[in-house]
């Protein structure tokens, strides 16, 4: 039996190894592949860049390190980290609507006035890092909603956040059980919403379409309504496929791939538990220069509260 600690263990560093393969293959050509080296999963689609992570993985870690200091991860906790952090320029690729307010909280306006409005804040900007508060029982939809408006002040961009929280304590209360739909089981409990609706859709279709189908039909940009279904439906596949088929197919499908990756990386992540996560991988994650940073704060929430 997988343990809650190991679940949380393999659903962060495996969102890691997901953000860091996936920013590799934004915005650059697929390179050619030789046929003389080995490859344990079976010969990849195309050449593998080097790893790199990006403010999914960041924030991600951030948001660990401030729930070391409150579990209950008050809005104002969590703006200090952002603020800390931001401030020193490190933090990588920040989405407008973060970036704005992050620049706003660095100014020293309230958590409750930072942040983005309107159609443009539907970005899965909050989605992305949200997947720690899955693992904390204590942290409920009203404190999610509040994390999420720091930098997204829009309802579609918290419930694909929520989405997210409610795919991986799904699996984690062991409720994904047989052949149940993952896509239904969220989608019944998500408020009416263009990301609920979109989940529905694809759980019809789940037999029937794969991966890459579904990033050509509804596409799997940074909107919210499109890219947290298709993490949610691609991490649905870990059950009768390999991680390294999964993200493979997501990086082929083009579109934000580190997120995209990263998402689906957190989820099937729980699924399978830290040792499961293929030792290749978990490896060539320790050569990235930010391991000891990250798998420090992971490993202290780790065993701080599981």
């Amino acid at each position: 039996m997988i343990t809650k600690k190991e679940k949380f263990l393999g659903s962060m560093f495996l969102g890691v190894i997901g953000d860091a393969m996936g920013s590799g293959f934004e915005n650059i050509s697929k390179k050619p592949l030789d046929d003389k080296t080995f490859y344990p999963f079976g010969k990849p689609k195309f050449k593998l860049p080097e790893w790199r992570i990006t403010d999914d993985t960041q924030l991600t870690i951030i948001t660990c390190e401030a729930l070391l200091e409150d579990l209950e991860l008050k809005p104002e906790v969590l703006s200090k980290y952002f603020v800390n952090y931001f401030s020193k320029g490190i933090i990588r690729g920040i989405g407008a609507s973060t970036l704005k307010a992050f620049q706003e909280l660095q100014i020293g306006i309230d958590w409750s006035q930072t942040g983005r409005r309107g159609e443009y804040a539907a970005g899965n900007g909050a989605a992305m890092r949200i997947a720690p508060l899955a693992f904390i029982d204590k942290i409920k939809r009203n404190r999610i909603e509040d994390i999420c408006s720091i930098t997204h002040k829009n309802s579609e961009a918290y419930i694909g956040a929520l989405a997210v929280v409610i795919s991986i304590r799904t699996i984690l209360n062991g409720n994904w059980l047989n052949d149940i739909s993952l896509l239904k089981l969220v989608a019944d409990q998500l408020p009416s919403s263009n990301v609920r609706e979109r989940i529905l859709e694809l759980s019809d279709l789940e037999n029937s379409i794969s991966i890459q189908e579904v990033a050509k039909k509804y596409g799997n940009d940074g909107y919210v309504v499109n890219s947290i279904p298709f993490c949610i439906f691609a991490a649905s596949k870990i059950k009768n496929n390999h991680i390294s088929f999964i993200f493979d197919e997501i990086i082929e499908s083009e579109g934000d791939t580190d997120t995209n990756c990263s998402i689906t990386g957190q989820i099937c992540g729980t699924y399978l538990g830290i040792n499961k996560v293929p030792l290749l991988f978990k490896e060539k994650l320790k050569k990235l220069p930010e391991y000891d940073w990250l798998s420090c704060r992971v490993e202290e929430l780790g065993a701080k509260t599981m």
